[in-house]
């Protein structure tokens, strides 16, 4: 156990609220200006952490922060001898939480990246259908949107993808997800699969220590873009150019681009992996829990 008087956490905590501030400042002022963005918003609607809730500082497991009173009432921590630590009952309630997402990040690990999909789970999502998730218009309209999905092998292994797709879409997909199935079929190369390291590092606070949970908010943050782009959406109007996933010249942007987030993801899945059986090694519970999906 490491202790940290406050004259060393104190600076830590600082510059992670000056890194948050920095991150959000524009959906804080579009949130002040009651304005909605269909793409950046979405780590706030569709993920449940609030920027409040990303702005409180966590150090992660095996530290303690001496005199930091105001951690005595948060939940997941303790007080005592002066100082405040994660606490371990709290760990060893969320072990079976812990482990199923430790299965999880594992399994998509072992399992090699494909490549192939160009982002026609958000083509499928409007297929065949009047209805749009966004209130945004389809770049190549609906006839035009329908016959991108037709005319293209649609494999999405991403339950939360999938289950938004319209009814005539599902069968297309040589997929079926479920959440059962979720650490058989996802895979690293997977855009859903990468954004949701975000999700899983907020599901582990606040044991997750801080600087590993916003470089996974980044990631989270610039895949959307990506994903945004090459959807069937026109959002021109908003500075995002389109990535033209029906030709052969966006099909190789798209499949560099997500390559290169599944670089930037890989080093993260593992830190919480590694994260992950940290935890349940102070919970006590190895034995089962991390023999594998």
């Amino acid at each position: 156990m490491t202790v940290l008087d406050r004259a060393e956490w104190e600076p830590l905590a600082a510059a992670h609220g000056a890194r948050v501030d920095a991150l959000l400042a524009d959906h804080l002022a579009r949130k002040q200006r009651r304005e909605k963005h269909p793409v950046e918003d979405f780590l706030f609607t569709y993920y449940p952490t609030r920027p409040n809730q990303l702005r409180v500082w966590h150090p992660g497991p095996g530290i303690r922060l001496r005199g930091a009173t105001q951690y005595g009432t948060k939940k997941g921590y303790r007080y005592a001898e002066g100082a405040a630590s994660l606490d371990p009952s709290e760990l060893a309630r969320r072990a079976d939480s812990i482990a199923w997402i430790h299965k999880l990040l594992s399994a998509t690990a072992s399992r090699q990246p494909q490549f192939g999909c160009f982002g026609l789970h958000e083509w499928a999502m409007v297929y065949r259908t009047e209805e749009t998730r966004h209130s945004w218009p389809l770049r190549l309209g609906p006839a035009g949107t329908d016959e991108v999905v037709e005319s293209h092998k649609i494999a999405c292994s991403h339950y939360d993808a999938f289950r938004f797709f319209t009814t005539p879409a599902r069968p297309l997909n040589v997929l079926q997800p479920t959440r059962e199935l979720q650490p058989t079929l996802e895979q690293g190369g997977c855009l859903h699969a990468n954004m949701d390291l975000y999700k899983w590092a907020t599901k582990l606070m606040p044991f997750t220590p801080s600087s590993l949970l916003l470089d996974c908010f980044e990631l989270a943050r610039d895949i959307r873009t990506l994903d945004m782009r090459a959807s069937p959406y026109d959002f021109k109007a908003l500075g995002y150019s389109p990535i033209e996933i029906e030709t052969p010249a966006g099909k190789a942007t798209y499949a560099a681009t997500q390559r290169s987030f599944a670089d930037r993801a890989r080093p993260l899945r593992t830190q919480l992996t590694d994260l992950c059986e940290q935890l349940l090694r102070l919970a006590g519970d190895l034995v089962s829990p991390l023999a594998g999906p």
